[in-house]
C-alpha cells in the first residue's frame, strides 16, 4: 500500500488536500468542513508514516517534515480521528502497534523505579514554558467549567473548589498532596479551610517554585513541600488525603501498592480524592508517540483496572464523578495561549520543540473528544460514616468557598 492510498481509504470525510514529496496533488473527503493542506517533504518521511504512523506521523510533523499549509495541526488530527484511524490500518503498521503495545507492557511491569527520572524529563523543563498557557495559578490538570465557558483561571478555581469540597475539610487536619505540583492547591486548601497541607512532588522545579510561593504568601508554617515518593513514606498519618494528576504517573502494575500506601496513610477516619485521567474502555497502552517524547512511563486506566486495586487495599469507594469533556476544554485554552505565544515558546527553545508541544497539546484535546478518555474522580475512606450519605454537602460547601475567594488576596505571579 501507498501513502496516498492510506490517506484515500481514511479520508471519507471532510475537505483534505495532499501534496506528495514528488508533486502529486490530491483532494479528498466529501468537500465538507473548513480544507486543510498537508504536504510532505521527502519519500522516507511519507513511508516511516505508513509504516508507523501512531510514532512517526508526530516525528515528521515536529521535524518540518510534513508541512500543515492550510488550517493547523489540531484540524489534520481532528479530521483523521473523526474518519476512524483504524481505516488506516495496514497488516504491518498494526503488527508495529502491537509492537509499541507490548514495550511498554512489559516495561510497566519491570521492577525499576523511573518515577523520578519519568518526572523531570516533563516537570523539570524552564518554568517559563509554563508560564505561556497556565492560569495564574499554574493548575497543569484539568479545570472544572462550572458554569460552561467561564475563563481557564475561573475554570480551575472551581475545580480547586469541588476537590475541597469533596474532601470534608475542617480546620486543623493534616492534609498530603500527592503530586503536589507548583502548590496551587496545597495552598488554596490552606487559606480556604485552615488545614495543615503537606505536598510531596519527585520534581525539583516544583519544589523549589511551590516553596518560594507558599513562603511569600506567609504560608510557610503550614503549607510545606518535600521532594518525596510517597512509596518510602512510612509512620505518617493524615485525616484527608488528596491527588490530582499524579495518577497517570503510577504505572498499571503499582496499583495495588499505590492503594496499599494510601490506606496505610489515610486516618482511620479519613477521606481521600483521587483525581485522575481515565478511559471508558480499557485500553493497551499509551500513543507511543505521547510516551517516547512527552510522559514516559504515563498510562491512562479504565476504572475497571482501578477499582479491583482498591477493594484489595480496603478503602471503601464513596463517590465516583466523571467529568467528560472538561478536559478537551481545558487543553483548547491551553493549546491557544501557547501558540498565540509562538515566538516566545521558540525564542525559549527552538522552533521544532515549539512544534512537538503544539502536536502534544492538539493531540491530546482530540484524544478526549475522539477517544473516549474523560476524568474520574474517586472519593475514598475506610469508614461508612466518614462521608455524609447523599451528595448535598458538595454544592453546600461550594456555596462557603465561593464567599472565601472573594476575599482571599490575589494570586501573584509565579516566579521562576
Amino acid at each position: 500500500m501507498t501513502f496516498l492510498k492510506m490517506l484515500r481509504r481514511l479520508v471519507q470525510q471532510g475537505n483534505f488536500k495532499v501534496i506528495l514529496s514528488s508533486g502529486e496533488q490530491a483532494v479528498l473527503g466529501d468537500g465538507s468542513g473548513p480544507p486543510v493542506t498537508v504536504r510532505t517533504l521527502d519519500e522516507d518521511a511519507e513511508k516511516a508514516i505508513l509504516r508507523d504512523p501512531g510514532l512517526r506521523f508526530g516525528e515528521m510533523y515536529v521535524e518540518g517534515r510534513l508541512v500543515i499549509d492550510q488550517g493547523n495541526i489540531f484540524d489534520v488530527i481532528s479530521m483523521m480521528k473523526a474518519n476512524g484511524l483504524e481505516k488506516a490500518a495496514t497488516i504491518s503498521n498494526t503488527v508495529i502497534a502491537l509492537l509499541h503495545v507490548a514495550e511498554q507492557q512489559i516495561k510497566s511491569r519491570l521492577p525499576v523505579n523511573r518515577n523520578k527520572h519519568n518526572v523531570a524529563h516533563h516537570y523539570d523543563l524552564d518554568g517559563k514554558l509554563f508560564d505561556l498557557f497556565l492560569d495564574r495559578d499554574w493548575q497543569y490538570s484539568c479545570a472544572y467549567f462550572d458554569p460552561p465557558g467561564i475563563s481557564l483561571d475561573e475554570a480551575q478555581t472551581a475545580k480547586k473548589r469541588h476537590i475541597a469540597a469533596k474532601l470534608l475539610l475542617e480546620p486543623g487536619q493534616k492534609v498530603l498532596d500527592v503530586g503536589s505540583g507548583w502548590g496551587g492547591m496545597a495552598m488554596y486548601l490552606a487559606e480556604s479551610s485552615g488545614v495543615d497541607v503537606t505536598g510531596i512532588t519527585l520534581s525539583e522545579e516544583q519544589l523549589k517554585v511551590s516553596r518560594g510561593r507558599a513562603q511569600k504568601r506567609g504560608l510557610a508554617d503550614r503549607v510545606r513541600f518535600e521532594l518525596q515518593d510517597y512509596r518510602t513514606m512510612t509512620n505518617r498519618q493524615f485525616d484527608r488525603i488528596v491527588s490530582v494528576g499524579m495518577f497517570e504517573h503510577v504505572g498499571m502494575a503499582n496499583y495495588g501498592n499505590f492503594f496499599g500506601k494510601m490506606a496505610n496513610l489515610l486516618a482511620p477516619k479519613g477521606v481521600m480524592l483521587l483525581h485522575s485521567i481515565g478511559q471508558a474502555e480499557k485500553p493497551w497502552a499509551t500513543n507511543p508517540w505521547i510516551e517516547k517524547y512527552i510522559f514516559p512511563g504515563g498510562y491512562m486506566p479504565a476504572l475497571s483496572e482501578v477499582v479491583p486495586a482498591i477493594e484489595k487495599s480496603r478503602l471503601m469507594i464513596r463517590d465516583i464523578e466523571i467529568l467528560p469533556m472538561h478536559y478537551a476544554h481545558t487543553l483548547r485554552a491551553w493549546r491557544e495561549r501557547f501558540t498565540a505565544r509562538k515566538d516566545e515558546a521558540i525564542r525559549l527553545y527552538d522552533e521544532r520543540f515549539f512544534r512537538m508541544w503544539e502536536f502534544y497539546l492538539a493531540a491530546s484535546e482530540t484524544a478526549f473528544i475522539y477517544d473516549k478518555l474523560m476524568i474520574f474522580q474517586i472519593q475514598l475512606s475506610h469508614e461508612q460514616d466518614a462521608v455524609p450519605y447523599t451528595r448535598n454537602y458538595i454544592g453546600e460547601r461550594e456555596v462557603e468557598l465561593r464567599e472565601f475567594e472573594k476575599t482571599r488576596p490575589p494570586l501573584e505571579p509565579v516566579e521562576f
